[in-house]
Protein backbone atom coordinates (compact mmCIF):
# COMPACT_ATOMS: atom_id res chain seq x y z
CA UNK A 1 0.00 0.00 0.00
CA UNK A 2 1.55 3.34 -1.07
CA UNK A 3 2.10 5.55 2.11
CA UNK A 4 0.99 8.82 0.82
CA UNK A 5 0.64 10.72 3.94
CA UNK A 6 4.36 9.86 5.01
CA UNK A 7 5.01 10.98 1.38
CA UNK A 8 3.53 14.23 1.91
CA UNK A 9 4.98 14.49 5.77
CA UNK A 10 8.09 13.74 4.50
CA UNK A 11 8.42 16.12 1.43
CA UNK A 12 7.28 18.94 4.22
CA UNK A 13 9.58 18.61 6.57
CA UNK A 14 12.21 18.38 4.16
CA UNK A 15 11.32 21.37 2.36
CA UNK A 16 9.66 19.97 -0.58
CA UNK A 17 6.28 21.57 0.37
CA UNK A 18 4.75 22.53 -3.26
CA UNK A 19 0.74 21.14 -2.49
CA UNK A 20 -1.52 19.53 -0.03
CA UNK A 21 -3.28 16.16 1.11
CA UNK A 22 -6.52 16.26 -1.20
CA UNK A 23 -9.13 13.98 0.53
CA UNK A 24 -12.27 12.71 -0.92
CA UNK A 25 -15.20 10.83 0.84
CA UNK A 26 -18.30 8.66 -0.96
CA UNK A 27 -20.52 11.34 0.89
CA UNK A 28 -18.09 14.97 0.03
CA UNK A 29 -16.51 16.51 -2.84
CA UNK A 30 -12.32 16.87 -3.09
CA UNK A 31 -11.10 19.22 0.13
CA UNK A 32 -7.33 20.10 1.03
CA UNK A 33 -5.81 19.45 3.89
CA UNK A 34 -2.75 21.53 4.35
CA UNK A 35 0.18 20.07 5.46
CA UNK A 36 1.31 22.69 7.57
CA UNK A 37 -1.40 21.81 9.63
CA UNK A 38 0.02 18.58 10.71
CA UNK A 39 3.27 20.87 11.93
CA UNK A 40 1.12 23.05 13.98
CA UNK A 41 2.03 23.55 18.21
CA UNK A 42 -0.01 24.26 20.91
CA UNK A 43 -1.34 27.11 20.42
CA UNK A 44 -2.50 26.39 16.61
CA UNK A 45 -4.03 23.02 18.07
CA UNK A 46 -8.89 22.72 18.25
CA UNK A 47 -9.53 23.79 21.76
CA UNK A 48 -10.00 19.86 22.34
CA UNK A 49 -6.97 18.54 21.26
CA UNK A 50 -5.40 21.41 23.47
CA UNK A 51 -7.93 19.44 26.24
CA UNK A 52 -6.84 16.34 25.85
CA UNK A 53 -3.16 17.13 25.86
CA UNK A 54 -3.54 19.26 29.41
CA UNK A 55 -5.74 16.11 30.54
CA UNK A 56 -2.59 13.75 29.54
CA UNK A 57 -0.67 12.18 32.72
CA UNK A 58 1.53 9.18 33.42
CA UNK A 59 2.88 7.19 31.16
CA UNK A 60 1.04 8.00 27.64
CA UNK A 61 0.14 5.90 24.20
CA UNK A 62 -0.58 8.53 21.24
CA UNK A 63 -2.14 6.39 18.31
CA UNK A 64 -2.05 7.90 14.84
CA UNK A 65 0.95 9.75 15.84
CA UNK A 66 0.89 12.11 12.50
CA UNK A 67 3.93 14.04 12.32
CA UNK A 68 4.64 13.96 16.06
CA UNK A 69 2.83 17.41 17.05
CA UNK A 70 0.98 15.91 20.17
CA UNK A 71 3.93 14.01 21.61
CA UNK A 72 6.76 16.47 21.55
CA UNK A 73 4.31 18.75 22.90
CA UNK A 74 3.49 16.02 26.03
CA UNK A 75 7.58 15.23 26.14
CA UNK A 76 7.94 18.64 26.54
CA UNK A 77 5.70 18.44 29.98
CA UNK A 78 8.21 15.30 30.94
CA UNK A 79 5.76 12.96 29.79
CA UNK A 80 7.04 9.20 28.71
CA UNK A 81 4.99 9.03 25.53
CA UNK A 82 5.22 6.39 23.13
CA UNK A 83 3.88 7.42 19.57
CA UNK A 84 2.71 4.53 16.86
CA UNK A 85 1.42 5.21 13.04
CA UNK A 86 0.53 3.03 10.56
CA UNK A 87 2.62 5.42 8.26
CA UNK A 88 5.77 4.80 7.90
CA UNK A 89 7.07 8.22 6.90
CA UNK A 90 4.75 10.09 9.05
CA UNK A 91 6.88 7.58 12.36
CA UNK A 92 10.17 8.55 10.38
CA UNK A 93 8.85 12.66 10.27
CA UNK A 94 8.16 12.07 14.26
CA UNK A 95 11.73 10.69 14.96
CA UNK A 96 13.44 13.29 13.04
CA UNK A 97 11.51 16.36 14.85
CA UNK A 98 11.91 14.69 17.87
CA UNK A 99 9.92 12.31 19.62
CA UNK A 100 11.43 9.50 21.38
CA UNK A 101 9.59 6.41 21.27
CA UNK A 102 8.33 5.83 18.03
CA UNK A 103 7.21 2.86 16.57
CA UNK A 104 5.51 2.20 12.94
CA UNK A 105 2.97 -0.33 14.42
CA UNK A 106 -0.69 -0.64 13.74
CA UNK A 107 -2.72 -0.37 17.08
CA UNK A 108 -4.63 -3.93 16.88
CA UNK A 109 -0.88 -5.45 17.20
CA UNK A 110 0.14 -3.46 20.61
CA UNK A 111 -0.03 -5.72 23.16
CA UNK A 112 1.69 -6.63 26.79
CA UNK A 113 2.25 -3.17 27.95
CA UNK A 114 -0.11 -0.69 29.37
CA UNK A 115 -0.76 3.51 29.32
CA UNK A 116 -1.79 5.73 32.04
CA UNK A 117 -3.68 7.62 29.14
CA UNK A 118 -4.18 6.88 25.37
CA UNK A 119 -5.12 9.53 22.81
CA UNK A 120 -7.01 9.13 19.59
CA UNK A 121 -7.26 12.45 18.20
CA UNK A 122 -7.91 14.02 14.69
CA UNK A 123 -11.10 11.88 15.05
CA UNK A 124 -9.72 9.22 16.96
CA UNK A 125 -12.87 6.91 16.04
CA UNK A 126 -11.44 6.72 12.65
CA UNK A 127 -9.51 4.33 13.12
CA UNK A 128 -12.78 1.63 14.20
CA UNK A 129 -13.63 1.56 10.53
CA UNK A 130 -17.05 0.09 10.99
CA UNK A 131 -19.96 -0.03 13.96
CA UNK A 132 -19.29 -3.70 13.78
CA UNK A 133 -15.62 -3.30 14.58
CA UNK A 134 -16.28 -0.74 17.87
CA UNK A 135 -16.13 -3.74 20.17
CA UNK A 136 -12.84 -5.22 19.00
CA UNK A 137 -10.67 -1.94 19.34
CA UNK A 138 -12.78 -0.83 22.50
CA UNK A 139 -11.69 -4.34 23.85
CA UNK A 140 -7.94 -3.95 22.93
CA UNK A 141 -7.49 -0.42 24.41
CA UNK A 142 -9.08 -1.60 27.55
CA UNK A 143 -6.83 -4.68 27.95
CA UNK A 144 -3.90 -1.24 27.02
CA UNK A 145 -5.10 0.65 30.26
CA UNK A 146 -3.26 0.68 33.93
CA UNK A 147 -5.83 1.04 36.49
CA UNK A 148 -7.46 4.14 36.87
CA UNK A 149 -5.85 4.87 33.29
CA UNK A 150 -8.02 6.83 30.83
CA UNK A 151 -8.99 7.05 27.00
CA UNK A 152 -8.62 10.39 25.75
CA UNK A 153 -10.83 10.10 21.64
CA UNK A 154 -12.46 12.85 19.89
CA UNK A 155 -14.92 12.34 17.23
CA UNK A 156 -17.93 13.98 15.30
CA UNK A 157 -21.60 13.74 14.51
CA UNK A 158 -22.17 13.91 10.67
CA UNK A 159 -25.81 14.19 11.01
CA UNK A 160 -25.75 17.87 9.66
CA UNK A 161 -23.49 16.39 6.65
CA UNK A 162 -27.46 14.96 5.49
CA UNK A 163 -30.38 16.26 4.18
CA UNK A 164 -33.42 16.26 6.90
CA UNK A 165 -36.86 15.11 6.63
CA UNK A 166 -40.47 16.77 7.46
CA UNK A 167 -40.23 14.58 10.87
CA UNK A 168 -36.32 15.39 11.49
CA UNK A 169 -35.20 12.18 10.36
CA UNK A 170 -32.09 12.34 7.96
CA UNK A 171 -32.02 10.80 4.21
CA UNK A 172 -29.15 8.29 4.23
CA UNK A 173 -28.11 6.73 1.14
CA UNK A 174 -27.64 2.38 1.42
CA UNK A 175 -28.35 1.19 4.40
CA UNK A 176 -25.28 1.62 6.25
CA UNK A 177 -24.44 4.20 9.64
CA UNK A 178 -24.60 7.20 8.63
CA UNK A 179 -20.81 7.87 9.79
CA UNK A 180 -19.17 5.44 8.40
CA UNK A 181 -17.06 6.73 5.38
CA UNK A 182 -15.27 5.51 2.69
CA UNK A 183 -12.11 7.90 2.01
CA UNK A 184 -9.30 8.42 -0.79
CA UNK A 185 -6.27 10.36 -0.36
CA UNK A 186 -4.80 11.73 -3.18
CA UNK A 187 -0.92 13.49 -3.08
CA UNK A 188 1.30 14.48 -6.05
CA UNK A 189 -0.56 12.26 -8.64
CA UNK A 190 -0.83 9.53 -6.30
CA UNK A 191 -4.03 7.91 -4.86
CA UNK A 192 -4.84 5.73 -2.23
CA UNK A 193 -6.91 2.75 -2.39
CA UNK A 194 -10.46 3.93 -0.74
CA UNK A 195 -10.49 3.43 3.08
CA UNK A 196 -12.92 3.01 5.95
CA UNK A 197 -13.11 5.82 8.09
CA UNK A 198 -15.57 6.05 11.28
CA UNK A 199 -17.20 9.23 13.12
CA UNK A 200 -19.04 8.41 15.87
CA UNK A 201 -22.22 10.40 17.42
CA UNK A 202 -22.50 10.43 21.07
CA UNK A 203 -24.72 8.42 22.01
CA UNK A 204 -24.19 5.39 20.51
CA UNK A 205 -20.86 5.58 21.34
CA UNK A 206 -21.45 5.89 24.91
CA UNK A 207 -23.66 3.13 24.57
CA UNK A 208 -20.52 0.77 23.13
CA UNK A 209 -18.44 1.79 25.95
CA UNK A 210 -20.76 0.99 28.66
CA UNK A 211 -21.47 -2.64 26.85
CA UNK A 212 -17.74 -3.20 26.79
CA UNK A 213 -17.32 -2.30 30.26
CA UNK A 214 -16.15 1.06 30.22
CA UNK A 215 -17.49 4.29 31.25
CA UNK A 216 -17.91 7.25 28.42
CA UNK A 217 -18.11 11.18 29.13
CA UNK A 218 -17.96 14.09 26.78
CA UNK A 219 -15.60 16.84 28.49
CA UNK A 220 -15.65 19.24 25.80
CA UNK A 221 -17.14 19.74 22.52
CA UNK A 222 -16.03 22.13 19.25
CA UNK A 223 -17.61 24.43 16.85
CA UNK A 224 -17.97 22.22 13.90
CA UNK A 225 -20.33 19.43 15.76
CA UNK A 226 -17.22 17.48 17.17
CA UNK A 227 -16.25 16.28 20.59
CA UNK A 228 -14.24 15.12 23.27
CA UNK A 229 -14.79 12.00 25.65
CA UNK A 230 -12.59 10.71 28.10
CA UNK A 231 -13.46 6.77 28.84
CA UNK A 232 -11.86 4.42 31.66
CA UNK A 233 -12.79 0.95 32.77
CA UNK A 234 -15.72 0.42 35.15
Amino acid sequence: MQDILGSALLDYYNGNYTEDLITETNISEEDELPLPYFFRDFSEMPSIEQKALELSKGKVLDVGCGAGSHALYLQGKRLNVTAIDTSSGACEVSRLRGVSDVRNLDLIKLEKETFDTILLLMNGTGIFQKLEYISVFLTHLKSLLKSNGQILIDSSDLKYMYDTGEGGGIWIPGDAYYGELEFITKYKGAKSEPFNWLYLGENIFESACIANGLSFEVISRGENFDYLAQISAL
